[in-house]
């Protein structure tokens, strides 16, 4: 099984450093997306910048947990993103993401084989272990779309 800090560099790569995987992570595609490519709509698809906030959401709620809060995230709050009507706007949620996934990963690098076997706030949601490598999933699913959007959103802007 990983430890930590194995697990803890997977999670870092999707969002902030790697290039493993997709060759590219959360961090380097988004801050070359400006605010209103960010906030274009193509379709009914999300937007990119509201696919960063959901992915922050969730790690912003799970590292709540880390830090001995209560798990107070909802699925049905994950999309209601304040709006985005400026570069600052934007910049603040992309800042807010690298802050929570640096946390995030302190959190897990430092974590015992115990903890990460340790159940996840209630039976249902499974170890810590289980919960950290979903937020590794869920990030790259979401990052999947958001270099779509951004081929879509280049084309639709040329």
């Amino acid at each position: 099984m990983e430890s930590g800090s194995q697990i803890a560099k997977r999670f870092k790569e999707v969002i902030l450093d790697g290039k493993w995987i997709a060759t590219t992570n959360w961090k380097e595609v988004i801050d070359s997306i400006t605010w209103q490519q960010a906030t274009q709509k193509i379709g009914d698809l999300n937007t990119i910048a509201l696919l960063t906030f959901h992915v922050n959401y969730y790690i912003g709620g799970v590292l709540n947990v880390f830090k001995g809060g209560d798990l107070e995230i909802r699925d049905k709050f994950s999309f209601e993103a304040p709006p985005i009507n400026s570069a600052a706007d934007w910049e603040a949620l992309k800042n807010e993401l690298y802050s929570n996934a640096e946390q995030f990963t302190t959190f897990v690098e430092t974590m015992s084989e115990a903890q990460l076997e340790a159940g996840f706030v209630k039976e249902e949601y499974g170890s810590y272990r289980r919960n950290i490598e979903g937020m590794i999933e869920h990030c790259y699913y979401h990052f999947g779309q958001v270099v779509l959007l951004r081929k879509l959103v280049s084309k639709a802007n040329s």
